[in-house]
């Protein structure tokens, strides 16, 4: 783990925080939390507990919108908790600390459900164990993202700081997949239950680590960061007025709802590709993780390639690129199969899925940079307009938006699942076809419909109106210690 120098403690009393290398390749380990634990996992839960374990996939779908409810509560209480902390470790890492073993021991559990367990069983433990690992990754990333959002105030610092966290997330899914496919789900194996409690267990002590090594290699620096007043009176009484205040802010209203719907899109598309990928493209399970790679490493040139962007154009319209890439993603080839025109199977489909994924990841890697860097911007906003810094509710709602809506997404596909008669009892192993209507209304669902529900999202962002010309305005006042409150 990388040291900390006298240097790399923040400066308090000017505008211009700059957290130091070492701070920021600390800190970036904690984006393992939620890329490397929960986006990289549920790909995998709803293949495992409908395909595998035969658990139905309405069932499957409601488990996971239990602990979409629990979101909703979660997420905004411990946004507010980490805003109003007080401590000699500074307002976020308290809670980040607390919930590094939790996450661990839940993402263990998620996947080794007792044997022997019937539907009802099943479901319970799906959704008693999605309710944790969601929960605690609340606690520990709601802080954790707030917290780099006030690592620096600088417009241009702060996309540097969402770059080393996306870089280090994307390098967190790669190491989760490569275990699965490589090691856990070899020679077919996706389709084997013995494999996924021990893939479980790796993983959860891979985040362990990661957010271990965060927490301890940014420890001085969050320390040093300015802790505004708390509000007084319990949190419940509280929260109310504080969600009110936050959604009055029109440019939080704009990025929170265009995030819910898109990442609804990704939660349906994400839960199917391994469907697809088996089912009707008929590809093997050591070779899916090829497709894996291809679109993680369209994830970096992305997420290296915002930046640029953002010095060409303003960020909405970075995020505005990377929709169209996702949304072609989720056209082409799907579109090709429906019409009757291309439609490769097996090591043939490898390569044109690889394009299409590569493409996809250049799209969300220019999302996963300037989405944060606009609510950050937001939030500043947000103190210019009302008086009073919520950086932890804000990253609270984007990530209330991610979780819940990726949630919503899932149970969305396994009703769809269900409406489309998918059977519940595929044997194990390769080489099992479905009829052609069987393929046609699995790859609807999985591209065409996410594409729709895409586009509803591009559609709500366009009213978005911080350009970097306003953030400048709201950034000067601001070091004047002007406000509109």
């Amino acid at each position: 783990m990388a040291t900390i120098e006298m240097h790399d403690v923040p400066e308090t009393n000017g505008p211009a925080r700059k957290p130091s290398l070492p701070v920021k390749l600390a800190y970036s380990l904690g984006q393992a939390a939620q890329n490397g634990g929960f986006d990289a996992a549920i790909g995998f839960i709803f293949f495992y507990y409908s395909a595998v374990l035969g658990l139905a996939g309405s069932l499957v779908g409601a488990a996971l919108a239990v602990s979409l409810a629990f979101d909703a509560v979660v997420d905004p209480l411990v946004g507010s908790w980490s805003d109003n902390i007080k401590s000699a470790m500074g307002r976020r890492l308290p809670l980040m600390l607390v919930a590094v073993p939790l996450v661990s021991i839940s993402m263990g559990l998620l996947f080794s459900p007792p044997p022997g367990l019937g539907q009802i069983g099943l479901f319970g433990w799906l959704a008693v164990m999605s309710v944790a690992v969601r929960s605690f990754i609340s606690l520990f990333n709601v802080p954790y993202i707030a917290l780099g959002a006030e690592m620096t105030s600088d417009y241009t610092e702060r996309t540097s700081v969402v770059v080393y966290r996306a870089f280090a997330g994307i390098c967190s899914g790669v190491a989760v997949t490569a275990i699965g496919y490589s090691v856990f789900f070899a020679n077919g194996g996706l389709q084997r239950p013995g494999g996924y409690p021990g893939f479980g267990w790796s993983v959860a002590a891979l985040l362990f680590v990661c957010m271990a090594v965060c927490c301890l290699g940014v420890r001085r620096y969050a320390a040093a960061l300015p802790q505004p007043e708390q509000m007084h009176g319990s949190i419940l009484r509280r929260l109310p007025e504080e969600l009110k205040e936050i959604f009055a802010n029109r440019s939080f209203r704009l990025l929170f709802i265009s995030a819910v719907v898109i990442f609804i899109a990704v939660g349906v598309n994400g839960s199917l590709n391994n469907h697809a990928f088996v089912f009707v493209w008929q590809m093997k399970s050591e070779k899916i993780q090829f497709i894996g790679y291809a679109y993680l490493i369209g994830i970096l040139l992305g997420v290296f390639g915002a930046p640029l962007m953002q010095r060409l154009m303003e960020k909405k319209n970075v995020v505005i690129i990377g929709f169209v890439l996702l949304i072609a993603n989720w056209l082409v080839l799907q579109g090709s199969m429906l019409t009757g025109g291309y439609f490769p199977l097996g090591d043939a489909a490898l390569q044109p899925m690889q394009f299409n994924s590569f493409v996809a990841g250049i799209g969300t890697g220019f999302v996963q940079v300037a989405y944060p860097s606009m609510m950050a911007d937001a939030s500043d906003e947000h103190e210019y307009l009302f008086g009073r810094r919520r950086e932890g509710l804000y990253f609270a709602g984007l990530g209330f938006a991610g979780k819940a809506a990726t949630g919503l997404g899932v149970m969305v596909a396994g009703v769809a699942l269900d409406l489309i008669g998918f059977p519940h009892n595929v044997p194990h192993g390769t080489g099992v076809v479905l009829p052609a209507a069987m393929q046609s209304r699995l790859v609807w669902i999985w591209g065409p419909v996410p594409a729709v529900i895409a586009i509803i999202s591009l559609m709500i962002l366009f009213s978005y109106s911080i350009s970097r010309a306003r953030h400048r305005v709201i950034a000067a006042a601001l070091a004047r210690g002007e406000t509109m409150a």
